[in-house]
């Protein structure tokens, strides 16, 4: 059969424009061309297959439509592209299908699910499934406006996801809600809560639930668990026609080595390095993608694109960018291979993340990238025509490590920690952060938030209120994981869901209304948000008093004539008469306390408010006299 692309009828073919491009690798919608697509061809109907196999012998489409035999629709090579494809006549929406692959490597044969397939089996199932992405939106308004609400000056509060394991249905065998089921559950809870984004876990397809999605084998579907593509679509629509966010987390560093997945793909290690020193992740046991092949990284941009484009994100959370960084990650000595420079940076990976911000931002200027990056790498979040890695914004988890540590310590050896609470502000402004409560803090036997926290049940309760109003008043923009924001007692079980039976109990309901509130108060005050990645957004006002353990701090906005004024006491003891040098005279209001009743606390404060005097006192000419709830946060405002 001669090639489809030379008797062109449809504009889902082939070109050999598209094919220069790809073996280029800057064809960054390959998923308007690759896999499987309902066309026109010569006054038929059928399915178009197109895929990347430069080293197979011999491919063909298999499925239930021809009994799953390896001889009955052979696909045809594109010259030396190796591209191969093929049209099926008659075969259309819902056809289950595979891709069977001969190679003279090893005497290699396997079936392979479609790399860019658009919807999968529900495991543990692995076929591809002919699909199309047809869906009415009704989100125009939202991406109308959506740039003021992902921009750097915009309050942006996230709460993180994972799909499977948010609110399950225990009546029918605790199975977890579709795609379409969430939609309304999970907006008005994200609403009543006050959060502006989700996060959601990765929705990819994955084979092994247990690795919450981050081992991806269909980049290009969601998970078929909880539905269809539409339904997804449907899930996201919803959430943007209630204004709110949808930031989905991205998984670039890796793949498992499943065999109907990428791994080892035609006999070949096509997708990853061929050498285990370059190619396998000792940490997750997975293959690490070839960032120097022109047609992976042509692959996981168009993703990128695909997700962004058809699925209407707002943004892409990177997963694990520091194991993409650097070639001696999780290695020893030896286990490694130095780059042609003899360095340890992954130039290959640190290329393809420049230019999938590059081109994720051209075509939506209006959305976020979030790298993952746990190291001092630097200018992750600066634009890459500065030799940024042109990331928008970056999970600070020096921040997370450090805060969550401190909260570990029973407040009588807390004033010898204090520097993990102060050594922030020595880096906060150096990138575009995010402070993040995320998932991996509440896994693996490391115990929820909530079971971190030192002391006793009020004292726990207390301090979690604490540590989510200090969040909510650095500089950053901020993520919490789901179930944190009730203090629910045990860690995230992926088989199970939000301890919601915590809020049978008024401490539990206290710390949600604590974040309820903080979200609210987070968004209405423009001093907290507005200039978050500006030094001029924040000021001690007393680094220095860990004898006390006790922070003070200024927020300003873009009118720095309206300061906020902090005051945290992390220990149980009351501090009465503690002066607080303000830069204006007057009376300040008790705007927030995490001490007040509905919260759970004593109701200990400062009566509404207090005068300043003519007291020198910070460096400012006048102080505050303030009474300091036990474990507790108040803020001012004139």
């Amino acid at each position: 059969m001669a090639p489809l692309a030379s008797q062109e009828q449809s504009s889902t073919l082939l070109t050999a424009y598209d094919l220069h491009l790809f073996n280029e690798g800057t064809h960054n919608r390959l998923f308007e061309k690759f896999g499987a697509h309902v066309i026109e061809f010569d006054g038929k109907r059928g399915t178009y297959f197109v895929v990347w196999a430069p080293n197979a012998e011999r491919i063909s489409v298999i499925g239930a439509f021809n009994g799953w035999n390896p001889d009955s629709h052979p696909m045809n090579p594109r010259a030396s592209s190796g591209v191969w494809e093929a049209f099926v006549p008659g075969l259309g929406h819902g056809a289950v299908y595979k891709y069977h692959l001969r190679s003279s490597y090893h005497m290699y044969e396997v079936d392979k699910a479609d790399p860019y397939g658009y919807y999968n089996e529900v495991p543990p199932r692995t076929a591809s499934i002919v699909w199309e992405l047809d869906y009415q939106w009704n989100d125009n308004e939202w991406l109308r406006t959506r740039h003021d609400r992902n921009k750097s000056d915009a309050p942006i509060s996230t709460y993180e996801v994972h799909l499977g394991s948010w609110m399950r249905v225990p009546e029918e065998g605790n199975r977890s809600l579709s795609y379409r089921e969430l939609a309304p559950k999970l907006a008005d809870y994200v609403n009543d809560m006050g959060f502006t984004h989700v996060e959601l876990l990765p929705v990819m397809e994955h084979p092994f639930f247990g690795s919450w999605g981050y081992q991806i084998t269909g980049y290009y579907a969601p998970s078929a668990r909880f539905g269809t593509p539409q339904d997804f679509m449907y899930l996201v629509d919803y959430l943007h026609q209630h204004n709110i966010g949808v930031i989905l987390d991205w998984v670039p560093s890796h793949f498992p080595n499943d065999e109907h997945g990428l791994a080892y793909f035609d006999g070949t290690h096509l997708y990853e390095h061929a050498d285990p020193r370059k190619g396998f992740h000792p940490d997750w046991k997975s293959s690490i993608f070839n960032y120097d092949r022109t047609e992976v990284r042509g692959f996981l941009i168009s993703n990128a694109i695909f997700w962004l484009d058809r699925y209407h994100a707002d943004g892409l959370r990177m997963d694990a960018i520091a194991s993409m960084l650097y070639l001696d990650y999780s290695r020893k000595p030896g286990e490694w291979i130095p780059n042609q420079f003899g360095g340890r940076e992954n130039l290959g990976a640190v290329s393809f993340l420049k230019e999938v911000n590059k081109e994720a931002y051209e075509a939506f200027p209006d959305i976020q990238t979030i790298a993952e990056e746990s190291t001092a790498w630097p200018m992750v979040s600066r634009p890459t025509y500065i030799g940024g890695l042109g990331f928008g914004m970056k999970w600070d988890m020096g921040w997370m490590h450090d805060t969550l540590l401190y909260f570990s310590k029973d407040a009588i050896h807390r004033k010898y920690h204090h520097n993990k609470l102060t050594f922030r502000g020595l880096y906060a402004f150096t990138e575009n952060f995010v402070l993040p409560l995320s998932h991996d803090e509440v896994v693996h036997g490391k115990g929820s938030l909530y079971s971190k926290m030192a002391g006793d049940e009020w004292q726990k309760c207390a301090n979690l209120r604490l540590l989510f109003g200090y969040m909510f008043t650095q500089p950053g923009k901020k993520l919490l994981f789901m179930g944190d924001e009730i203090a629910q007692w045990s860690e995230w079980n992926h088989d199970g869901s939000v301890d919601w039976s915590a809020l049978g109990y008024a401490a539990h309901q206290g710390v949600q209304s604590w974040v309820r509130d903080l979200n609210k108060f987070y968004r209405d005050e423009a001093a907290l948000y507005e200039s978050d990645f500006s030094p001029a957004s924040w000021r001690w006002i007393d680094a220095d008093d860990s004898d006390h353990s006790v922070l003070t701090y200024l927020r300003l906005g873009k009118d720095p004539s309206a300061p906020l004024v902090m005051a945290c006491n992390f220990t149980p003891v009351p501090r009465r008469g503690y002066r607080v040098g303000v830069p204006h005279e007057g009376h300040w209001r008790e705007v927030l306390n995490s001490n007040a009743a509905i919260y759970g606390g004593t109701d200990a404060g400062n009566f509404g408010g207090r005068n300043s005097e003519e007291i020198s006192t910070h460096g400012y000419e006048h102080s505050l006299l303030l009474d300091l709830p036990p474990l507790a946060m108040v803020v001012f405002k004139q």
